[in-house]
């Protein structure tokens, strides 16, 4: 009975809510009026991750696995005959875990397990569909 009490105690002392919940990974939408947008997906490096014709669903990661290490990504869209578009992606902290730790002790998720893992945060927004205006076209 003492080593039940003792492996519950010490798994819920090493978890963290966000990765118990969460992912490392996420869906988002990416599309355009009018559709069929070339597009290319940067990290916070430079370094392109997805790319491809809108509407078309990428994943994408959430953490680049260092402390607190969240991903920040651009979008960038182009169409012959149109002003190419940048729409930036950003991640905040989810509820699991500003909220989901405090059932299971605090510090340990918030400080030692979830920033090394991408499950606590969320990709913002999870779809973007922006108007890609003509060449030319003047703002009403």
């Amino acid at each position: 009975m003492k080593r039940l009490l003792l492996a519950l105690a010490a798994a819920s002392l090493l978890s963290g809510c966000a990765a118990i919940v969460g992912s490392e990974t996420q869906s988002v939408r990416i599309d355009s009026i009018p559709p069929g947008a070339t597009f290319v997906v940067q990290d916070e490096t430079g370094r392109p991750v997805a790319q491809g014709i809108t509407p078309k669903t990428v994943v994408l990661e959430k953490s680049n696995g260092s402390y607190f290490g969240k991903k920040s990504y651009l979008v960038m869209m182009e169409i012959p005959g149109y002003v190419p578009l940048t729409v930036p992606l950003r991640e905040k902290a989810n509820l699991w875990y500003i909220l989901g730790n405090i059932p299971l002790g605090g510090f340990p998720g918030w400080l030692l397990v979830d920033p090394f893992y991408g499950g606590m945060y969320n990709i913002e927004p999870a779809q973007i569909q922006p108007v890609i205006n003509p060449v030319g076209a003047r703002g009403g």
